[in-house]
């Protein structure tokens, strides 16, 4: 999948500036057309002499050295690419690139161009660890940056842990399938659900729970980048969508998520739905706040509507999905959700368990179609997890189990 294709190899300065030339060469040796282009401080480490030797091609490093007169060299090798690969990525490249900033040649042709961009950080453990680098990771992210996770060893810091830059060919693996994906979804309608609801006791005040719509929000992407044409309908969350193949309905409460949900259900193929949606909602909701007072204060609950059971119930041709959080028995308890609600699959998770619950970015799930095929999915991203179990209901979809 890189044979013949015009590799932009963007090389930040890092101890790991060395695994770079291996991963030059062995894209110039599967026949890729491939530039470098060094940061200052990457040349500290290694002399773009040693790249131009395995690229076979110049070496770019300052943004005013214009080797044609008659081309704007950044523009030009911005157009030329079509990948981007940035290895190593430091802390420092992605904090620029996150926040817009172009101050070198790697960083303004970065901006520049429209190829795909992968990125495969390297940097000490603490550093990948750090909440401005993982908000600056998950910004590009957003952006459709693609990410290499690095490898977890020992490193040149001294520390044992995960901020190795993966290897060449892992790094070539990683870039092979993924371009090797087909949009396997073209054509294909697909609602999904995401967040929490808010159901409301006063002005001030209301029930709520610990979703961020993340699973939901990655699945969405995934599907419109399969060629999907995606509905999101979400509670209140900070979560944004950039993909322009999604179409957006905000909601605040189970009845708006459940209205819409039935409004767009006819027309579509596939149908997740990985809200958390309130079960209960208060009886009498306040007009005005209601003050502090001596003593307990009782709020009566009501069932909301089941949005699930009531999709389950009215779908024809539709693939219907749920998923199942729950902290004990998940596979007994959801296997029950599967069958009660009349759903083709169900995806089960423990958010008790580490690194699967609400709000983070990672999670671990277990696949159920309603032949009881399991699936698992061990921990990862959950853009990960959401392209797994987007395959495996294209899979079962065309094995016609429903």
């Amino acid at each position: 999948m890189v044979n013949q294709k015009n590799i932009l190899l963007g090389v930040s300065g890092g101890i790991a500036v060395y695994k770079a030339c291996a991963l030059a060469s062995k894209l110039t040796q599967k026949g890729a057309n491939v530039k470098v282009m060094m940061t200052e401080s990457a040349a500290e480490f290694v002399t773009p002499l040693t790249f131009q030797a395995l690229s076979r091609n110049p070496v770019y490093i300052d943004t005013f050295d214009e080797k044609h007169p008659e081309k704007i060299a950044h523009i030009d090798l911005a157009d030329w690419a079509d990948i981007a690969i940035i290895a190593p990525a430091t802390a420092n490249i992605i904090g620029k690139l996150a926040n817009g900033i172009a101050d070198d040649m790697l960083t303004t042709t970065l901006l520049a161009t429209q190829a795909d961009v992968y990125v495969a950080p390297a940097m000490n453990v603490h550093m990948y660890a750090h909440p401005a680098v993982i908000k600056n990771m998950k910004q590009l992210e957003e952006w459709g940056y693609h990410f290499i996770e690095p490898g977890a060893g020992y490193l040149a810091c001294g520390y044992v842990g995960k901020g190795r830059l993966e290897e060449p060919e892992s790094i070539i693996e990683a870039i092979e399938t993924h371009q090797h994906q087909e949009p396997f979804l073209t054509g294909r309608k697909v609602l999904i659900s995401a967040g929490p609801t808010r159901e409301k006791i006063d002005p001030i005040r209301f029930f709520t729970n610990h979703s961020t719509g993340k699973m939901g929000f990655a699945l969405a992407e995934a599907a419109a980048e399969f060629g999907a044409d995606v509905t999101l309908v979400c509670g209140p969350v900070a979560e944004k969508t950039t993909h322009p193949r999604i179409q957006r309905i905000n909601v605040m409460t189970a009845e708006e998520m459940y209205e819409a949900m039935h409004v767009h259900f006819e027309e579509q193929d596939i149908v997740i739905k990985s809200a958390a949606v309130a079960d209960y909602r208060p009886k009498l909701v306040y007009e005005e706040k209601m003050k502090k007072q001596d003593g307990e204060w009782h709020i009566e609950m009501e069932r909301t509507k089941d949005i699930l059971q009531s999709l389950g119930e009215v779908k024809s041709t539709q693939y219907l999905v749920g998923f199942a959080a729950e902290t004990t028995n998940p596979l007994e308890y959801g296997k029950k959700k599967l069958v009660k609600k009349n759903l083709d699959a169900i995806v089960i998770n423990d958010v008790s368990s580490e690194g699967a619950g609400f709000g983070g970015d990672t999670n671990m799930v277990t696949y159920v179609n309603k032949l009881l095929k399991q699936e698992e999915i061990a921990l990862a991203s959950k853009r990960e997890v959401a392209e797994k179990i987007l395959k495996f209901i294209d899979q079962d979809m065309k094995d016609e189990i429903r």
